[in-house]
């Protein structure tokens, strides 16, 4: 299977462990690591701290979290930051919202957590004194944001404005000297040292780290942020909750996909509907009419890239898996423990697809009743493993 994502060869340097690259190729190594990572298991082996000097300067990088985690543009700009950091430079990361990730292991020194923020609110001026207050404390060389239309973006860009910072945005180039853009509709590139506020492009930086930061937790209390109790020249109107059958899969967060193997359909539909995601489908069950063909994903359907796509009863023929490639997390239920999409996921389940189904209908409805009604969960039947598998790649 060809697993290596084609790459606009005109497209500028990335920063990766071993330097500038034209064009990232999947594994960074050499064909003696492959072997070796195959001889040993795929046993990941333990990182090294990038540094244990005491700091004598910082590098902060600010981004808002999704439900926990912090996406792969967020994970990249703080990779540019540990990768560009010397021996005697801390990486310094403020999180706007909750983190359960490894800190340490994305490369951050310390980490700054500010739980009552949430992406889906819209409050700009307490996200800017929060940012503002931590550039206080730690007096950063440069602040590293990535560049999104999600707030972050928006943060960089009022941060800038507030603290009369230079600032360079959309950056898709960058190494310990300079920042480059895109000019001219992307004819040419306009190059600098690298500004105050840095804010990345995605898939500028490899993500991938050979080392580890410290991850030392630092109370958020010191950092007084005011805004959030005071009155905000802002009306946040709340976001407009719709049916998920309704969303393109496009746009789809979460997206639950039948293959073959599913003959049940209307419970399908039932445990879509349950848990508030859009429905997806093979190329072979379009083909067999159980679904219209705007619901097919893969190389001759729709490409995705939902957070969270669960495959029931599809095997992963290579069309299916170029369709979910940039899907964050693929949870794969099938009887063939050996089937392609298994390698291809991040949890497999090996059980009937209707008896899985089944199972986390039971459990997503009761988790329901749990939330509406504390105190009242009860237990079902059902494929109990399976569904205790999936609510635990789904927390």
């Amino acid at each position: 299977m060809h697993t290596i994502k084609r790459i606009d060869p005109r497209r500028p340097f990335s920063v990766t462990t071993e330097g500038l690259k034209r064009i990232t190729l999947g594994f960074v190594g050499v064909a003696g690591d492959v072997n070796a990572a195959a001889l040993s298991g795929h046993r990941e082996q333990a990182k090294a701290r990038r540094t244990m000097a005491t700091a004598q300067r910082s590098l902060l990088v600010a981004a808002h979290s999704d439900r926990g985690s912090l996406d792969d543009h967020a994970r990249q700009t703080l990779a540019a930051a540990a990768l560009l950091a010397d021996s005697t430079t801390q990486v310094v990361l403020l999180v706007l919202g909750e983190l359960k990730d490894d800190a340490a292991a994305l490369g951050a020194d310390k980490v700054i957590e500010m739980p009552a923020f949430d992406r889906r609110a819209f409050v700009p001026d307490a996200a800017l004194d929060a940012l503002a207050a931590c550039v206080a404390a730690y007096s950063p060389a440069h602040v590293f944001i990535p560049d999104n239309a999600t707030g972050d973006g928006d943060l960089g860009r009022r941060y800038a404005a507030q603290a009369k910072a230079s600032v360079a945005a959309h950056v898709v180039e960058i190494d310990a000297a300079h920042v480059s853009v895109y000019t001219q509709a992307h004819k040419a590139f306009s190059v600098r040292s690298l500004p105050d506020v840095i804010l990345l492009a995605p898939n500028a930086v490899d993500a991938r780290l050979p080392f580890v930061g410290a991850g030392e937790r630092v109370e958020a209390e010191q950092f007084a942020v005011a805004g959030l109790q005071n009155a905000s020249p802002y009306k946040d109107l709340g976001i407009e909750e719709i049916d998920a059958a309704q969303v393109a899969l496009e746009e789809a967060d979460f997206i639950v996909s039948a293959g073959n193997g599913v003959t049940d359909i209307p419970a399908f539909e039932r445990l879509a509907s349950t848990v508030g995601a859009a429905i997806g489908a093979s190329r072979v069950a379009v083909d067999d009419g159980k679904f219209p063909r705007d619901k097919q994903i893969g190389a001759t359907g729709k490409t995705v890239d939902a957070s969270i796509y669960i495959a029931f009863g599809i095997s992963g023929a290579v069309q299916h898996l170029q369709g979910i490639k940039d899907c964050r997390h693929v949870i794969a239920v099938n009887l063939d423990a050996s089937a392609p999409i298994a390698k291809r996921a991040n949890l497999t389940i090996i059980g009937d697809a209707q008896e899985t189904i089944a199972a986390l209908t039971d459990a997503a409805a009761a988790a329901r009743r749990a939330r509406a009604n504390p105190g009242s969960l009860t237990t079902s039947g059902g494929n109990a493993s399976s569904s205790a598998k999936l609510e635990g790649a789904l927390a």
